[in-house]
């Protein structure tokens, strides 16, 4: 699996296409840069796979019942996006419809999210975090981070 670190400010063309960071590229494994999975984020973001990463998501959802509404509901949403390549400049092409989604128009922000890299229109990721206070992310991590005992 592929881990990511880093957080990078990119440019839209008006394509819809960018360069990914070189930052994430050298965390990339060589011969493992060509093909990504782009589909719909939890919080109005994009959320970039290598393939390496996607495909192992892919097997465990095909394992999930067809009889099971959520299930049905949860692949509609989740799968509905695509697959895309790096040309030969080292962009991406992101389609229209996920552009709207995320409402990505030019100024970008590429961020890494462990196994994956969220995609977020600028502007909006700022307001995320001037949303957020130093003490609300204290609680969070304390949540997040501590097992039922406290210990980390």
């Amino acid at each position: 699996m592929i881990r990511f670190l880093g957080e990078y400010e990119a440019t839209l063309d008006a394509k819809g296409r960018f360069l990914l960071p070189t930052g994430f590229k050298r965390q990339i494994p060589e011969g493992e840069t060509g093909s990504f999975f782009i589909n719909r984020g939890f919080e109005r973001c994009l959320t970039l796979y290598p393939m390496k990463n996607w495909e192992p998501i892919f097997e465990d959802i095909g394992r999930k019942s067809d009889f099971d509404p959520k299930v049905r509901e949860f692949r509609r949403y989740f799968l509905n996006g695509i697959t895309v390549e790096l040309d030969g400049a080292g962009r991406l092409l992101l389609p229209k419809n996920l552009m709207e989604y995320a409402g990505l128009e030019k100024d970008i922000v590429l961020v890494s999210a462990f196994d994956k890299i969220e995609i977020w229109d600028k502007n909006k990721y700022q307001q995320f975090f001037d949303t957020f206070s130093p003490e609300a992310f204290s609680r969070l991590a304390q949540d997040v981070m501590t097992d039922k005992s406290g210990q980390v």
